[in-house]
């Protein structure tokens, strides 16, 4: 067709947040949990307990994974924005500290208007926790801003 745009049928992820994703995905992310727990004995048992049909499992049981499971041996790259206060920079490598993860690179920007971005290579490791908790954690610092995660390698 002239004119028209063909999309490229090709594996892309995205990072996306539990609030904007369709409860049905968030229940099959707790199908398989129930399933890899043994919390239910068959996919039937499971999908009654969350409350979706079977055929809705097996749609999206490929899909859809909870971050931390994916991302051991990884490095992600995060950035955010960050208020000009003395140890902040230090509290948010802490909490990076905290959950294991290895920091490999660092780069602050020179704040303007009082804010700074923040740039950070972290490798997550088979000590690392939650990936998930640790990036809610930075976000929820006093004087962070928009974490997101710009990159996943590995």
């Amino acid at each position: 067709m002239i004119g028209s745009v063909e999309m490229e049928q090709t594996a892309a992820y995205f990072v996306v947040k539990r609030r904007a994703l369709p409860e049905i995905l968030l229940k099959v992310v707790e199908v398989n949990r129930l399933l890899d727990t043994q919390k239910a004995a068959s996919v039937q048992e499971a999908v009654d307990k969350v409350g979706i049909s079977r055929s809705s499992y097996y749609k999206y049981k490929e899909d859809i994974f909870p971050f931390h499971d994916s991302s051991l041996g990884t490095t992600l790259t995060i950035a955010c924005q960050m208020d000009d206060q003395p140890g902040l920079l230090s509290d948010v490598l802490k909490v990076v500290a905290e959950f294991g993860a290895n920091i490999l690179t660092i780069h602050q920007t020179i704040p303007i208007n009082g804010i700074a971005s923040l740039s950070l290579s972290i490798q997550i490791l088979a000590s690392t926790g939650n990936v998930s908790d640790m990036i809610a954690k930075m976000e929820s610092a006093n004087g962070v801003h928009h974490v997101k995660v710009l990159a996943k390698e590995g």
